[in-house]
């Protein structure tokens, strides 16, 4: 798991959840474009934050946040991202969704709120 647990602000911020099934086991530079992607995403104006996991199974989840829906926007029209984004629905990815929610408010723990 990579977890930047305790970066983001104080709410108001976005997430942009997405799930996927990763389609068989080849790799075909599934680890490689990750890696260069998570670090992509960290140059990007407006990124906070980034988690993610996947079981053994191949489920994963990944969960990004940024400042505001233009930084999101921005990220999504990133032509390096756009050509992930490509590979993924060609090589990588049985199904995938993709969310984008407002966060509005933010506990840490393990005190909670």
């Amino acid at each position: 798991m990579n977890a930047d647990l305790h970066t983001t602000p104080e709410p108001p911020y976005y997430a942009v959840i997405f799930s996927s099934q990763r389609s068989g086991t080849d790799d075909h530079g599934y680890q490689e474009m990750g890696a260069a992607m998570d670090a992509l995403a960290r140059q990007q104006p407006g990124f906070l934050a980034l988690e993610s996991a996947r079981d053994s199974d191949g489920f994963g989840i990944t969960v990004s946040y940024w400042r505001d829906e233009n930084a999101i926007s921005a990220w999504k029209a990133n032509a390096c991202h756009l050509i992930a984004q490509e590979r993924g629905k060609a090589a990588w990815y049985e199904h995938y969704s993709l969310r984008v929610a407002r966060v509005e408010r933010a506990y840490k723990g393990p005190a909670g709120r």
